[in-house]
């Protein structure tokens, strides 16, 4: 239910996107969750082809993981791999930024 929501959430996204013919780019990777229904999970959707969205463990990214392919999923295994890497390391930088965000607010 959650990846359908989202899946068609990107297809008006981009409907909307290419009806007012913005050069509007979407960052690389967005952060989700549904903190209500799996509250033990975490979502990273990759916004460039080929896209899709990869859940995880909230604990651990490899755990418990599942990807979900919006554009056709590539043959290259390498590739999988790199792509895969790179949604960890957004997730990372984003869970530590968020880390320090937090931290810094704690002084005021």
């Amino acid at each position: 239910m959650i990846i359908i929501h989202a899946l068609n959430s990107l297809f008006y996204l981009n409907l909307f996107i290419n009806q007012k013919k913005q050069k509007t780019m979407l960052p690389k990777f967005l952060l989700a969750d549904n903190s209500q229904e799996m509250p033990d999970m975490l979502y990273v959707v990759h916004n460039q082809a080929p896209r899709f969205i990869v859940g995880s463990d909230i604990e651990d990214f490899s755990v418990n993981q599942t990807i979900y392919w919006i554009d056709e999923k590539p043959k290259d295994k390498d590739l999988i791999a790199q792509l895969l890497e790179e949604a960890e390391e957004f997730l990372e930088a984003e869970l530590e930024n968020q880390d320090s965000y937090f931290e810094d607010g704690e002084d005021d």
